[in-house]
């Protein structure tokens, strides 16, 4: 197989990679909308009436997920404003923000690497709970007990906008006279989305704005250099480190008090080493290879293995 072969097969990240932040992310929405689904078919199942199963649900099960806009429940679940961006009641909703997610959140890592979509993922949630509860108890002088909101309508604005940020004329559908720049089909989403959160009212079409400063911050400020996702990566990088029982040490090179190196190590054109480049640009884009990583897969790309 040829390094080129290799290369394409391994640019995008395999469904199943335990690196995707994508994929982790899609199925925790998924695994909780499983839950709540089978949770409400015990309650229609178990409770004749319907109307009555229904609000046994919501006021015994689903609140505990949501985000409510009242400050007092919020003080007795705070947990929720991190589990509200994950949580779906609703087939249509689940389908539909996935979509979106996945549409964007693949050229996302294809073009920034693996880790960057969960912090934006992240944020964007946090940024678009505070505007809700900031917006919703500043315009109403007590917030009802049954407003609340779900779903990863922020966090998926969020990712949305970061990608379109990063490359704007990124084409998508190239057989389509060319291709369709990533910024119209932006455009579309977020006409769509403010077109539905509007009708739930004004504070939670804010939670999108929100979202939307959020990923255009995050690349801003990656461009200039500076990640506002490390700590969550060092954060991992330290427990993957404390539950793995392999310690990694490093070799400590020596040289003679000369003014030159007495040689200049050339490295082999070796599997493992393509893999591990790789792996790196899935995990933080092709542009964060060293000069040195660039020409190996530059010389390897010309060869057969």
């Amino acid at each position: 197989m040829s390094t080129k072969e290799l290369h394409k097969k391994s640019k995008h990240p395999l469904l199943g990679a335990s690196d995707n932040n994508l994929v982790i992310i899609v199925f925790l929405n998924a695994v909780i909308f499983i839950v709540l689904s089978f949770l409400r078919l015990v309650y229609a199942v178990t409770i004749d009436s319907a109307g009555m199963a229904e609000s046994n649900f919501n006021h015994q099960i689903l609140h505990w997920f949501v985000l409510h806009a009242s400050l007092d429940i919020l003080w007795t679940k705070p947990w929720t404003i991190l589990l509200y961006m994950f949580t779906h009641y609703n087939i249509w909703s689940l389908i539909t923000t996935l979509l979106w997610l996945w549409g964007f959140g693949y050229i996302l890592q294809d073009l920034a690497g693996n880790r960057k979509m969960f912090p934006i993922y992240f944020y964007g949630g946090i940024a678009g709970a505070i505007t809700f509860l900031i917006v919703t108890n500043i315009s109403a002088h007590q917030p009802d007990a049954n407003f609340y909101i779900s779903g990863g309508g922020a966090s998926v604005m969020a990712v949305a906008v970061a990608t379109t940020t990063l490359a704007p004329n990124y084409k998508i559908f190239p057989f389509l006279n060319g291709g369709i720049p990533l910024w119209i089909l932006m455009a579309i989403y977020a006409a769509l989305q403010f077109s539905v959160m509007t009708a739930g009212g004004g504070s939670v079409a804010f939670t999108l704005l929100a979202g939307a400063l959020v990923g255009f911050i995050f690349i801003h400020q990656l461009n200039r250099g500076r990640d506002l996702g490390n700590w969550m990566y060092k954060l991992v990088d330290w427990m993957n480190d404390l539950f793995n029982p392999e310690k990694k040490y490093t070799q400590q090179t020596y040289f003679y008090k000369t003014d030159k190196e007495p040689f200049k190590k050339t490295p082999n054109l070796t599997q493992d080493r393509i893999d591990t480049i790789l792996d790196k640009i899935n995990k933080n884009g092709y542009e964060n290879l060293t000069a040195e990583e660039k020409d190996f897969l530059n010389k390897a790309s010309k060869e057969d293995l």
